[in-house]
């Protein structure tokens, strides 16, 4: 098999041994294996070359891209690793049309210093969009902090090449905005996290570049009054904000004390904590009065000083600077380095309807202690679009406990109407959620789909699907 892998790719892409050392764990350290072999094949036509191969002999096949999932969904043990790092070509953009065409192995902060100077963005962002692939990206239908303005990864591509299980290249790189012709294979490959097919490229919907943001840490004294000022602020800026954060207390003091060196947001300590950005795209809303204030400020504020009066605000601090707004958004995207600065914990990426969030909080408080005594959760929220990262520090590695804890966050999370599942996907961490929470017609539909695109079960088996 290595040899067959070799004369496909060369000897230089066909890693064993020492040599795969830097893909046999995952990013957070929870899964560590031992690939065949890492093959990274440089075209799409060598993509295929490896699939038919390994359905050929029955091999198992799983896709990487930078290694940043927190779901166990990159696990090789014994199987052939896919790295699409060397196909990292931006074929194309075009500012008209305002697309990208990318290759699966681009990284993500790449794709957006590329189309920024075009004037246009790719709005995909989060924590880890220096290391972060797009064929990692689409394969998990990534978040961020843009969803609320710009939708998950699903919104922003237009069409896809992908490779599947079979060997077959499939060519759907549309660049229409409308197409009724069938079946949308893209949406059923994009979310996948690879069972279905190994995607390639991808054809990426780009938006206007803010020509200014403005940006702010608000302390409000419950979180349905934040709602309410996000509600108050799309109202005044037309559906403008691009990010509405949320970090309780705890996130604040931790980070404190991670990086000695950050500043408290505000003179005074808040339990709840926002992080709010509108971005303006307009002339009219982005252009310095005779008072030198940007319009898209001047609204930011007129609302924090209305909400202030009325105690819906406790307190505000608006960025006056470019530094002192990547100081805001720092202390938001140190979250991961947070959640995992006392492992083990306990991931939860849940998300409920917008106005439960403080209603699932609530119940968490005293549900969490009921079966982990010694739990502390560690909280931070896509607030905008009702995504929560309920982190636990279980204060115990029985796996019973860690289970039981897991279990409780479902219970609550779905008699609210919400998902086991926002944004990370499912990989291995989530099997038992999916065994137990997911609706079994439902399962039946994935498996039997599964089935007809990869009856040989090698495109990334044991992942996904419990």
């Amino acid at each position: 098999m290595i040899e067959k892998l070799t004369q496909i790719v060369g000897t230089a892409n066909v890693l064993t041994g020492q040599d795969t050392a830097k893909w046999s764990r995952d990013w957070i350290g929870s899964y560590s294996y031992t690939p065949m072999a890492v093959v990274r094949p440089g075209t799409t036509s060598e993509v295929s070359q490896i699939v038919k191969l390994a359905n050929e002999t029955g091999t198992p096949v799983v896709p990487v891209s930078g290694n940043t999932g927190l779901a166990g969904g990159a696990q090789a043990e014994g199987a052939i690793m896919l790295s699409v790092d060397r196909m990292n070509a931006i074929r194309e953009i075009r500012p008209a049309a305002r697309i990208a065409i990318v290759e699966a192995g681009v990284i993500l902060s790449t794709v957006h210093d590329a189309t920024e100077a075009e004037g246009l963005i790719f709005p995909l962002t989060f924590g880890a969009k220096g290391s972060a692939m797009i064929g990692g990206v689409l394969s998990t239908n990534a978040g961020g902090s843009n969803v609320l303005r710009y939708g998950n990864t699903r919104d922003l591509v237009l069409g896809i090449e992908a490779v599947l299980p079979n060997g077959d290249i499939m060519n759907i790189m549309s660049e229409l905005h409308k197409d009724n012709s069938g079946y949308n294979l893209k949406h059923l490959l994009i979310g996948a996290e690879g069972t279905l097919g190994i995607i390639t490229a991808a054809v990426l919907k780009l938006h206007p570049k803010p020509r200014a943001y403005a940006t702010a840490m608000v302390a409000a004294p419950s979180l349905p009054a934040a709602l309410d000022l996000l509600n108050r602020l799309q109202e005044a800026t037309g559906g403008a904000v691009e990010a509405f954060e949320y970090m309780p207390r705890h996130h604040i003091e931790i980070h404190k004390s991670i990086s000695p060196n950050t500043r408290e947001p505000f003179d005074a300590p808040y339990e709840i904590n926002l992080l709010v950005e509108v971005g303006a795209t307009s002339p009219r809303d982005s252009t310095p009065g005779p008072d030198g204030q940007v319009p898209v400020s001047a609204y930011l504020e007129q609302v924090l000083a209305e909400m202030f009066e009325e105690g819906a605000v406790l307190d505000a601090a608006v960025a006056q600077t470019e530094a002192q707004r990547r100081e805001m958004w720092e202390r938001r995207e140190a979250a991961a380095e947070i959640a995992m600065s006392n492992p083990p914990v306990v991931s939860n990426d849940i998300a409920v309807p917008l106005d439960k969030v403080a209603t699932f909080l609530d119940i968490m408080e005293t549900r969490l202690p009921q079966v982990a005594p010694n739990a502390r959760p560690i909280i931070v929220a896509h607030l905008g679009d009702g995504n929560i990262h309920y982190t636990v520090w279980p204060g115990s590695q029985d796996p019973a406990v860690l289970d039981a804890i897991m279990e409780a966050v479902e219970d609550e999370v779905l008699t609210l109407g919400g998902s086991f599942s926002a944004e990370h996907g499912i990989g291995t961490s989530k099997l038992a959620s999916m065994r137990r929470r997911k609706n079994p017609a439902a399962l039946q539909a994935m498996r039997a789909i599964k089935t007809a695109l990869d009856p040989n079960n090698i495109l990334n088996p044991g992942k996904l699907l419990p």
